[in-house]
């Protein structure tokens, strides 16, 4: 596809920008475990979890996981676990999605301005940048915990734009799931659905809710 006319792109990081939303179901197994729910059991359960838990910020995820499961653990020490769980994968087994990094020096050769909306913690999104290097490319990092609301509320977009300084009908969103991509309808930006192995039974619905669709970064005409 053609890339569309924009003055700033703004990334969704997990399944969109990186290829990383695989671990979270099983870390959603090995947390919930511990507390002795045993999802396997239930194939149909943690197919559920993950899909009410969709766009949430890390915070509002916490909450739903201590109500939901009445984990007695302060929302602060679930998401200390969560991070801890996952540190290690995210710095050692999570790339890039394929043609991701060419776009980023592409766009920042064409003067675009940058920017990341991410659902999640502010820590791990500081470690996946330290690894693949994100200061070289953007200009505004941002979590939905440091907005009000998660997705599909548009306030993380909104945030980043602001931060970028850029309108957002000027502003080109890359979203992997469907709340993601109704928070950057809902800012009023134009949004690129990439396909994903964690939501490919959602592909009907991606195509559905944005303006176009992709495979991977190497679909665009640059």
């Amino acid at each position: 596809m053609t890339l569309p006319d924009h003055e700033a792109v703004i990334f969704d990081m997990d399944g969109t920008l990186v290829d990383s939303m695989w671990m979270w179901k099983k870390i959603d197994i090995e947390y919930l475990k511990r507390y002795g729910v045993d999802t396997p059991h239930d194939p149909c359960q943690i197919e559920i979890i993950q899909k009410e838990i969709e766009g949430m910020s890390f915070t509002e995820t916490a909450i739903y996981f201590k109500e939901k499961f009445q984990i007695s653990d302060s929302l602060e020490q679930i998401k200390q676990d969560w991070n801890e769980m996952a540190y290690e994968i995210y710095c050692t087994k999570v790339p890039y999605k394929k043609g991701a990094l060419e776009f980023l020096k592409y766009c920042k050769a064409h003067g675009k301005k940058l920017g990341v909306a991410t659902s999640n913690s502010r820590e791990l999104v500081d470690a996946v940048g330290e690894i693949l290097h994100f200061d070289e490319y953007f200009d505004c990092i941002m979590t939905s915990c440091e907005a009000r609301r998660g997705k599909p509320a548009p306030d993380v977009y909104l945030a980043v734009a602001e931060r970028l300084g850029v309108e957002p009908s000027r502003c080109l969103v890359f979203e992997d799931i469907p709340a993601g991509i109704k928070a950057g309808n809902a800012a009023g930006m134009t949004v690129i659905a990439i396909e994903d192995d964690y939501s490919k039974e959602m592909k009907a619905e991606k195509q559905e809710l944005a303006r176009y669709f992709i495979n991977d970064y190497e679909d665009l005409r640059l």
